[in-house]
């Protein structure tokens, strides 16, 4: 698969037909990420700028017991330059994003507007996105990624064996999917996988990497240089580390991967569609949870798989104006299975996970997260029939191991 000469198509980010405003709108937003992306070294060098300050402001005999601090801040600059040419990178890679749409003609700018200057919580996505290559495309964060992606994958290898089925034919779903990590590694193993992702901070950085990557460790940056406490050593937050770590262009031609830009609810409404779904820190992103709990039972075949891991950490639960159904995972656990009808045939508790977390740091958070295998009941007579789910079954009680690709059907994160 060609990944570094694909593009994202489009049907509508409005998700059909509607006005030139809801299109101006989105336009605005796109323009909008592009200017905090670019606003990151604008935002960092003032950020060195105040602990310069900071240390200019002690006493000379202070100072002296810190000589090494000027070197570390001229250290932290080149660092941050670094950073912002491989920022810059993604956003020139956004250029004609969005094909055949009037998007495809909003070429970014190349340089920050001065105003309005992007808020500091638009700039802390920025920053976790920087974070989340690290995540999910170095060698270094293989670790994180082994805490939550593979037992998510060798639950679908468990159901779904190569051995025993054509995995071309199995269709999964993986919504936010961030940078497209676990989306890419289904896909790899000759699943036809289908990432979905809501907000465009995360959208322009997979584009990039998916799409537009010169190949194994072509980019380098500094994930760390943010973190200016619970630092054992300045070196620590000079670490750099190289993505990607595998070449994104490599995938069997068997597999088909796709991302799916735009609302998991407005995007994913026909029945019966996917073999599995598979959600790793997601669920709790919904303003309500029970939305996407029915919405993942609608949108499964009959006897396919909903596979979850991650915490209840609700996205919106401290958001002034924002709507926000905040279960515990023993009533979300009776909501999934007596309302709703899933049948949970495997589940595991307290496994657990970090999230884009720095080993280095002194300050260390560990989630303890639920992990979940439920299906949707089979129709009457289907299961005898269902050759694939059957010998799936009896391979998992042997407990044995195991171009573009965008389009758009739905309103982006406008947050």
């Amino acid at each position: 698969m060609d990944m570094a000469t694909s593009s994202l198509s489009r049907e509508s980010l409005s998700g059909g037909n509607e006005g030139s405003e809801e299109l101006r709108q989105e336009q605005e937003h796109f323009h909008k990420v592009v200017n905090t992306f670019l606003h990151y070294r604008v935002h960092l060098n003032a950020r060195l700028h105040r602990v310069e300050e900071n240390y200019s402001s002690l006493p000379p005999t202070h100072q002296a017991m810190l000589s090494q601090v000027p070197q570390h801040l001229s250290n932290l600059r080149a660092a941050a330059l670094v950073n912002q040419r491989f920022v810059e990178a993604v956003v020139k890679s956004s250029v004609g994003m969005f094909e055949n749409s009037p998007l495809s003609k909003s070429d970014p700018q190349t340089t920050p507007h001065c105003s309005p200057p992007p808020v500091l919580f638009e700039i802390s996505k920025v920053l976790t996105t920087v974070k989340q290559f690290y995540r999910d495309w170095s060698s270094e964060g293989a670790a994180e990624r082994d805490q939550c992606y593979r037992p998510l994958i060798e639950e679908v290898l468990r159901y779904f064996p190569l051995n025993k089925c054509d995995p071309s034919e199995v269709s999964i779903l993986v919504p936010g999917c961030g940078l497209g990590r676990l989306a890419y590694e289904l896909a790899k193993r000759g699943y036809a996988c289908q990432g979905n992702e809501f907000s465009m901070f995360m959208l322009l950085g997979s584009n990039f990497i998916l799409n537009q990557s010169s190949g194994v460790g072509a980019h380098v940056i500094h994930p760390w240089i943010h973190q200016f406490s619970n630092c054992w050593s300045c070196d620590d937050q000079l670490t750099s580390v190289r993505v990607p770590d595998v070449d994104p262009c490599d995938l069997p031609k068997l597999g088909l991967f796709s991302m799916a830009a735009g609302d998991f609810l407005m995007v994913y409404t026909n029945p019966d569609e996917w073999d599995a779904v598979v959600c790793c820190f997601f669920i709790d992103t919904a303003h309500n949870v029970i939305e996407y709990l029915e919405r993942i039972y609608h949108i499964l075949k009959p006897g396919g798989l909903w596979i979850n891991f991650g915490p209840l950490l609700y996205h919106y639960a401290d958001t002034p104006g924002e709507r926000s159904i905040e279960l515990s995972w023993a009533d979300l656990r009776k909501v999934a299975t007596q309302h709703i009808g899933f049948e949970i045939i495997n589940e595991e508790t307290k496994k657990p996970s970090t999230y884009i977390q720095n080993s280095h740091s002194m300050m260390q958070m560990t989630y303890n997260c639920a992990f979940l295998v439920a299906r949707k009941p089979y129709e009457d007579g289907q299961q005898t029939n269902d050759t694939t789910h059957r010998d799936s079954e009896q391979h998992l009680q042997t407990n044995e191991s195991v171009p573009n690709i965008y389009h758009v059907e739905s309103s982006v994160d406008r947050k």
